[in-house]
């Protein structure tokens, strides 16, 4: 990386891409004060879970590394996506089992800054040996712009505009 990065966080300067993340699904952030009150909610930084009325919405923290075209780099991302009832429990039961790997359908639960999302992006979670946190990859067959430049990649100076961006938006 040609430019060094003060971070918005710890305000230090890094010359690495550091991780774009999201600290909550979607979900959570949508909730009204009132609604958090009310509801059930379980958040730490792997999982969250939003028990509503008529249902439960359970999320895992992910790990997504988008493409720098032209490069070796990567952009990384900490997401959160939905997973079904059947795959959460199978995660957590399987969550400090070194050996643990699967793959999961999930839904992406967070909005990219770059993209107009319409609905959410289904995903597959791939599980990895030795408790890291699970990469995430679109599905293919989903036409989005995010889906193809998670696959063609992106330009060094694209990925370095949405790190400057997120920072400055954190560091307000």
């Amino acid at each position: 990386m040609n430019s060094e990065i003060k971070c918005g966080i710890c305000g230090e300067i890094h010359h690495d891409y550091p991780a774009l993340s999201f600290a909550y699904p979607n979900s959570y952030y949508w909730l009204t004060e009132e609604q958090k009150n009310s509801y059930k909610i379980h958040i730490d930084s792997d999982f969250c879970t939003i028990e509503y009325l008529d249902r439960i919405d359970r999320f895992i923290r992910v790990v997504l590394k988008q493409k720098i075209a032209e490069s070796s780099l990567y952009l990384e991302y900490g997401l959160w996506v939905s997973l079904s009832e059947e795959d959460y429990e199978d995660y957590v039961v399987n969550f400090n089992n070194k050996n643990h790997e699967t793959i999961y359908f999930g839904w992406l639960s967070n909005a990219l800054p770059d993209y107009q999302f319409e609905k959410s992006i289904a995903m597959d979670v791939k599980t990895k040996a030795g408790n890291e946190r699970p990469e995430v990859y679109p599905q293919l067959d989903f036409s989005h712009p995010f889906v193809i430049d998670f696959y063609h990649g992106i330009t060094k100076e694209e990925a370095e505009k949405r790190i400057h961006n997120m920072l400055s938006n954190i560091s307000q």
